[in-house]
């Protein structure tokens, strides 16, 4: 389990980097650094060197955009290799949240 959280001085964008699998494992740390606070403007999600991820995955990612603003929300979810852009691209993520 691997997940930290970098915050900008307003805490108005909060970076989470997520280890090498992105899975229930890190659901504890993923709901503490985002869920658990008051809404930050934006979210980016870095997936530089995640290798796996499941549906709790997709899940939480869900939570935050609700938590986060539902369609107003600004998440941003970079460093993906191509079998996770097309994970969520096949979940319909890739048109709530904004990959690159």
């Amino acid at each position: 389990m691997s997940l930290s959280c970098d915050n900008d001085v307003n805490d108005e964008c909060i970076t989470l980097h997520v280890g090498d699998r992105f899975d229930f494992s890190v659901h504890r740390s993923f709901h503490e650094a985002c869920l658990a606070r008051p809404r930050a403007r934006s979210y980016v999600i870095d997936l530089d060197g995640v290798t796996s991820m499941d549906s709790s995955a997709l899940g939480m990612l869900l939570l935050l955009r609700e938590h986060a603003g539902g369609d107003d929300a600004d998440i941003r979810v970079v460093n993906a290799n191509l079998d996770l852009c097309n994970t969520f691209r096949v979940a319909g993520l890739g048109r709530m949240l904004t990959l690159g």
